[in-house]
């Protein structure tokens, strides 16, 4: 009988698993509906947003006078939802700024103006300050990480740009000619993310279904982001170099700035661009080429749109004293982004690694496998599962493999850099050789490019 047990318990546990990760999948996909219905039913309760509503916002505007903020929050995405919290509940420090506003607060792609709303789509939170007839004031929302957000945004910091954004709507029109930059932006391939071919034919709506599956029929922020690079590459087009490292952070240029106050700086990297410039800790930059700066946010929409322009004009506030300078800028500085933390990079990595995720080799590991300084070696952090994303694991590739070689590329590069190469250097439908190290041994593969 023993042995006859043994089977029956295994078996009865295995269900139970099977049962248990089922529940816990359903229990996901419910948590994340019914975040996006309590946000509504919160909102729209407390009477002071307009919910998914710009139309009625500008209506507003338009008739109290005050300027506009626009808010894009990816609900069920936890990064910066600290963040969010505060505004929600109106944290004493924009309690009363936010009074001086009509607010707006979308929770969805779908049905935006893409050529009004421009911003880093990997955030999961962003905000606009506006004038009723279109005129952008300002961005606020910056991120350099997944998961953390303390260095990128604060709640004090989104005061200070509220209080500035006051200032710029008491003067306006007289000021009107300095947003025009920051007004007009690239013009998008489609006017609304539900219009992107690879989109529409998953049937999305310009509204949510609150009726049906709100999650489900919801463009993401970062959906808009990997279309863009999507586009391209089945229009066998390079992808941009603005579009691979989109929205430059200030901190690789050496200007590590305060998140607790518009635009200050709070820290120069020794002999980086910014300190051959010049600046200082406690600079407060007022205006870049013209623009003025409102958050760290409108420093990157300036350094995102910089084309062949060798330089930047500062305008800064040091003291007492008021400072222009000129900001020499390094040839390929953009490339010296990290764009792997971007959620938009899970989808690249589908395209060009075929789902796999890499990380840099400690030198440690590089040495005990016998890998030059300029090898590639890259290890194997995740590989993909599902759909598309299991090219790397049809190929035979496991996790724990370091990748010396892959579509002609063996110089050592970190997976930011690889990802950006390959995005222009393989084609959809192509197949790319792979050499890997597996337990010391090197061994050949191909994956086929998305």
């Amino acid at each position: 009988m023993r042995n006859g047990i043994v089977p029956v318990r295994r078996a009865r546990l295995a269900l139970f698993v099977l049962l248990s990760l089922g529940s816990f999948a359903a229990a996901q996909n419910k948590d994340r509906e019914t975040k996006v219905r309590n946000d509504r039913r919160d909102i729209l309760a407390d009477g002071t947003w307009h919910y998914n509503d710009l139309t009625g916002a500008t209506a507003a505007a338009k008739s109290s006078g005050k300027p506009i903020l626009v808010i894009f929050r990816c609900i069920p995405c936890e990064a910066c939802a600290q963040l969010d919290e505060k505004i929600i509940e109106r944290d004493s420090a924009v309690r009363r700024i936010m009074q001086e506003y009509e607010c707006a607060r979308i929770v969805r792609m779908n049905g935006v103006d893409l050529a009004k709303f421009q911003f880093d789509y990997d955030q999961s939170f962003a905000a606009f300050l506006m004038n009723a007839d279109g005129t952008i004031y300002g961005r606020y929302g910056t991120r350099s990480h997944q998961t953390e957000e303390e260095g990128d945004v604060a709640i004090e910091g989104l005061a200070a740009t509220l209080e500035k954004g006051l200032i710029l709507h008491q003067i306006y029109p007289l000021n009107k000619d300095q947003f025009v930059a920051k007004t007009k932006g690239d013009k998008p391939p489609v006017s609304t993310a539900e219009k992107f071919p690879h989109l529409k034919k998953r049937d999305f709506g310009e509204e949510l279904d609150y009726d049906g599956q709100v999650v489900k029929s919801c463009i993401h922020c970062h959906q808009v982001g990997e279309s863009y690079r999507v586009t391209y590459r089945l229009e066998g087009q390079a992808i941009p170099q603005k579009i691979l490292f989109p929205y430059p952070h200030p901190k690789i240029l050496g200007l590590i700035m305060d998140p607790k106050t518009a635009a200050t700086v709070t820290e120069v990297t020794p002999d980086s661009p910014a300190a051959k410039a010049g600046f200082l800790a406690g600079d407060e930059i007022l205006s870049l080429n013209g623009q003025p700066m409102v958050s760290m946010a409108d420093i990157q929409w300036t350094l995102h749109h910089l084309q062949e322009e060798k330089s930047l004009d500062v305008t800064l506030r040091r003291g007492e004293l008021m400072i222009k300078m000129d900001f020499p800028l390094p040839e390929d500085w953009k490339e010296q982004g990290d764009i792997s933390w971007r959620v938009t990079s899970w989808d690249l990595s589908r395209q060009v690694l075929g789902g796999m995720r890499l990380k840099d080799l400690e030198p440690s590991d590089r040495k005990a496998l016998g890998l030059a300084d300029d090898q590639l070696g890259l290890k194997v952090r995740h590989v993909g599962k599902y759909g598309d994303h299991r090219g790397a694991l049809k190929a035979g590739v496991q996790v724990g493999d370091v990748i010396t070689w892959i579509a002609g590329v063996d110089k050592n590069l970190d997976e930011s850099s690889l990802l950006a190469r390959l995005a222009n250097a393989t084609k959809p439908g192509q197949e790319v050789e792979v050499t890997l190290l597996r337990n010391g041994q090197s061994q050949r593969t191909k994956i086929r490019m998305q």
